[in-house]
């Protein structure tokens, strides 16, 4: 019995990562085809009926490319801190709420704050391992940007676990059955969406990758089968947040249709402000994580604290 159920757990999580590395290589064409159209332009239109095919040639393209690695760079570490990346992009999946609890997590969110805490060593150790100026440049940027905003996120969601009782994300779904937290917490998910942005290195918030003056930032330095992983990982992280962001904000129904459409709807906004938005200023992106966000999130929690001890004042 416990065989069955350890193999069955095994081929869940299995399929998980299936379908997240499928549902990324399509985020990838997606994204390609948005800004073509953004820009007036058409998007990869080459590669299978309307460039479907796309995604699957450019992986094919970047793992049968020869792998580089500088001279006098920190190898073990600069081999492995990409496959580690991806390895915790795909594990903060485990945590998805699934009714059938795939993996029964009663500590989901401390979970999902453990494994994006560490998402940061690997891109310290990508830019540090590499035995370049310019790569620790961009790694140091990265890091200090994603510490700063990790704040608000643990902010935000403690407000949410004051109000919900509970570390199980599954909560989300019992409490947002009637109203989504949208509703009345409009400002606090413009902040979750834009420490989004921030945590997964996005535009407006790219320094780690500033092409434009990093010449692409801790990366510089990987070919082939490494950038490729490095860029898995980002994109599995920008869809595990749409995830997360319906789940917290949009009504944790999971098993409907209608979930998938706000999930796609919350990456094509990533893609979207991509498109529109020039890069930050990096003091700017300090300032507003801490003169802006930092406060906004502790009145909220302030908020929420307040309104659970008057709820249970007035039921006791």
């Amino acid at each position: 019995m416990f065989f069955f159920d350890y193999m069955l757990g095994l081929i869940g999580s299995l399929l998980l990562v299936i379908c997240v590395m499928v549902g990324v290589a399509f985020l990838t064409l997606l994204e390609r085809k948005v800004l073509g159209y953004i820009q007036i332009r058409k998007g990869p239109n080459k590669v299978g009926f309307m460039g479907l095919l796309q995604p699957f040639s450019d992986a094919i393209k970047l793992f049968t490319k020869e792998q580089t690695y500088p001279l006098l760079s920190n190898y073990i570490f600069y081999y492995f801190s990409p496959v580690f990346s991806l390895f915790l992009s795909l594990l903060i999946w485990m945590c998805i709420p699934y009714l059938i609890k795939l993996y029964s997590f009663n500590l989901g969110v401390l979970f999902f704050f453990c494994i994006t805490s560490l998402g940061v060593y690997t891109v310290m150790v990508a830019g540090w391992s590499s035995n370049s100026n310019y790569a620790l440049l961009g790694g140091l940027r990265a890091v200090a940007q994603t510490i700063s905003y990790e704040v608000s996120l643990a902010l935000i969601l403690l407000s949410f676990i004051f109000l919900i009782g509970g570390y199980n994300f599954l909560m989300f779904y019992e409490y947002q059955l009637y109203v989504w937290f949208i509703f009345f917490c409009f400002p606090l998910a413009l902040v979750w969406f834009a420490s989004c942005l921030a945590e997964t290195n996005r535009t407006p918030f790219d320094f780690a990758e500033g092409e434009s003056e990093l010449v692409s930032g801790f990366n510089v330095e990987y070919s082939s089968g490494g950038f490729a992983l490095i860029f898995l990982a980002e994109y599995a992280s920008i869809l595990f947040m749409s995830m997360l962001f319906s789940v917290i904000f949009l009504g944790s129904d999971i098993y409907s249709l209608f979930f998938f459409f706000k999930l796609s709807f919350i990456s094509f906004m990533f893609i979207w402000v991509r498109g529109t938005l020039p890069r930050f200023r990096y003091d700017k992106l300090m300032y507003l994580a801490w003169k802006s966000f930092l406060p906004m999130s502790l009145n909220y929690l302030g908020g929420f604290v307040g309104l659970k001890i008057f709820f249970m004042v007035m039921l006791y």
